[in-house]
């Protein structure tokens, strides 16, 4: 074989012969490891895979690769949680094998706390300051112009003296809606409300008055409270009309609050991802080189391999001769035969 070869004196990246030479690195691996190598100091922000994009690695391929990288020592990584709950994933490259501390001593900080020894994060407003509530004081009157009322009967002149101003205010003014303690958010309180008053312009048989719609929204401000907005609470009081019509709209809609309730949201657990073993020596024969091991061997898979191929390895036993048909049955009766019983 020929070779001519130029030293570039410009535009060229050392790369070290373990690694182009790497028994357990595929082509793949070897090009993205000297690419990076070769790139400024301007581009270490930009993560492996937008890298390896670049050079047409993708989807199996780069998994592939960077799984060889990081098996054999030469890329490692850590994620943490930032005090604001984001998680972040850093990368090392390293252009020779390194073990987990001698990775850890070239990133210069310690190993990140578990996430249950990191402290809360303190919350701060988006934008702006807290104001005062703009709506939801209305106060929903009862409308009462389908029911006629009997006029009382007149008294005769002269048989009483009207009543004072005070007492025909007092009873000529409606009595106000009994509301509960409000227990939970009194926006909230307001949203349930106009909810179950807006039921009577879909169904005019789930008609309430302002004390029944009061007495409700206690039920169903719980929807609200479990993260339900107020277009989902009133698809499902809605939902499914009983085919035998509803005889009394607060029964009906203070059983469906009760019995549709959804369960309250449960808070995703975050665990800690679980890391790679060490890089340790293989024992077997031959050139040093590094692994890492999935329990408790002290040999990488290529050496066992060859290992058992040895131990195991045979010569098969030569095959028969292979006669004709015609000297199998000559060779069958010239075997002398025993009649059966006959010592």
């Amino acid at each position: 074989m020929l070779r001519h070869a130029i030293a570039p004196s410009a535009r060229y990246t050392k790369a070290s012969n373990d690694v182009v030479r790497h028994p357990r690195l595929s082509s793949d691996a070897k090009i993205l490891l000297l690419y990076v190598q070769g790139l400024p100091d301007t581009t270490t922000f930009k993560p492996l895979s937008e890298l390896a994009n670049k050079l047409g690695i993708k989807g199996r391929a780069y998994q592939k690769a960077k799984q060889q990288l990081v098996e054999n020592g030469y890329v490692h990584e850590w994620r943490s949680q930032a005090d604001g709950g984001r998680w972040i994933t850093e990368q090392l490259v390293a252009n020779t094998a390194l073990t987990s501390e001698q990775a850890t001593h070239v990133r210069g900080t310690p190993p990140p706390l578990s996430l249950a020894a990191a402290p809360p994060s303190t919350h701060f407003p988006t934008v702006g300051e807290p104001a005062a509530r703009t709506a939801g004081g209305y106060e929903p009157v009862e409308d009462h112009s389908d029911k006629t009322t009997p006029h009382p009967p007149s008294e005769p002149a002269g048989s009483a003296r009207p009543p004072e101003p005070s007492a025909l205010s007092a009873l000529s003014a409606p009595p106000a809606p009994e509301r509960p303690a409000p227990t939970a958010d009194a926006t909230l309180l307001a949203r349930a409300e106009r909810v179950l008053l807006s039921l009577r312009h879909t169904r005019r048989e789930l008609h309430l008055g302002a004390r029944e719609a009061a007495q409700l929204a206690v039920e169903a401000v719980k929807w609200l409270e479990r993260g339900l907005s107020a277009s989902d609470l009133r698809q499902a009081l809605l939902a499914e009309r009983p085919k035998e019509g509803v005889r009394s709209a607060v029964g009906f809609l203070r059983y469906r609050l009760a019995q549709k309730l959804p369960e309250p949201r449960t808070t995703p657990q975050f665990y800690e991802p679980t890391r790679p073993r060490e890089l340790i020596e293989c024992q077997a024969p031959g050139d040093a080189h590094t692994f890492r091991p999935l329990l408790d061997e002290t040999e990488c898979t290529p050496c066992r391999l060859i290992a058992a191929n040895t131990m195991y390895a045979t010569t098969p036993s030569p095959e028969p001769d292979h006669l004709p048909w015609r000297e199998r049955f000559a060779q069958i009766n010239t075997t002398p035969t025993t009649a059966p019983g006959v010592g």
